[in-house]
């Protein structure tokens, strides 16, 4: 089960002055051993736990930028002040002012445990937000020649590990893979006005589990009911589902379909490449999953089939 509220990405972004609808985005493809997933919309707290399950215990925050935290000169907090303020127990490193300026990287960069994301990420939006995992103790000993790096684990931050990140995520290449230069490491996640996902990871199981997780938080807002005072609890499809989508296509566009008292349906189309803000939204529906409120499952069939 997911917990969905009114302020989840599905409820709070839309599509231009009329305010259309948001559709939920899907792209996946594989690259130098990694799965590279885009999706949208979606905030980084209703993804988290998601994307910490095949991860290093150790997350390094390597960018971050917000207004939920600014001093009276109306200056961004540094992260790590950002972290003491949440209740996190985390590890600072600065990289000084050679990463100013630099796309994806910061000038601080914080080592927490990757239990402590969903509190450090509680009540507020970041707007831009770029997480690496980092390989701690007997990992690093194992895949990374000792160098260790998470203070929920007890270890200092290796300064050069840190360093080494730091040099790697500012000179990455879009759409290359980034995880091929960083030993060790399982997840890379770069988050965009808390609505846009970028997710690099070596579990081949993570891209049908984030297109599992966005079906059912397209499906939370219509049952949170009509106040949207209270969230609501959607269950997750079984992992089946997703990876027949993948299967189907590596691109997906989908849109709330008709509701009813015991039954939420998502209109799913497959592209032929990646859906963008200024593409209009397919037309033709190529598949159509449906979330029963009787029951709590999910079921997928064609366009056209009768619906439950």
């Amino acid at each position: 089960m997911v917990e969905v509220g009114s302020e989840g990405a599905f409820g709070v972004n839309s599509i231009g002055l009329g305010r259309s609808v948001f559709p939920l985005s899907f792209s996946v493809r594989e690259a130098g051993g990694s799965w590279l997933v885009n999706t949208a919309p979606v905030q980084t707290r209703e993804l988290v736990d998601v994307l910490t399950r095949s991860a290093n215990d150790a997350i390094v925050v390597v960018d971050l930028a917000t207004v939920s935290f600014l001093d009276e000169e109306y200056q961004q907090w540094p992260p790590s002040r950002i972290a003491a303020a949440q209740g996190v127990d985390c590890a600072a490193h600065p990289l000084g002012a050679w990463a100013a300026g630099t796309i994806g990287l910061g000038t601080e960069l914080l080592v927490l445990d990757r239990r402590s994301l969903p509190r450090f990420l509680a009540d507020w939006s970041p707007y831009e937000l770029s997480l690496v995992d980092l390989p701690t103790g007997a990992e690093a000993g194992a895949e990374a020649g000792a160098r260790a790096g998470a203070a929920a684990a007890g270890v200092e931050p290796d300064a050069a590990r840190l360093d080494e990140l730091a040099l790697v995520v500012g000179t990455a290449v879009y759409p290359e893979p980034l995880l091929p230069r960083l030993p060790g490491s399982r997840l890379y996640y770069s988050g965009h006005d808390d609505c846009y996902a970028a997710i690099e990871s070596l579990d081949p199981a993570l891209p049908a589990a984030v297109l599992g997780r966005m079906l059912a938080l397209l499906a939370g807002p219509a049952l949170t009911g009509p106040d949207q005072a209270a969230p609501a609890r959607v269950p997750e499809p079984d992992r089946a589902l997703p990876e027949q989508l993948i299967r189907e296509s590596p691109h997906w566009v989908g849109v709330l379909g008709p509701v009813t008292g015991t039954t939420v349906t998502v209109d799913l189309s497959a592209r032929p490449h990646p859906w963008r803000l200024d593409h209009h939204l397919p037309t033709r529906v190529d598949r159509v999953a449906s979330l029963d409120l009787v029951g709590g499952g999910w079921r997928l069939a064609p366009a056209g089939a009768p619906r439950a």
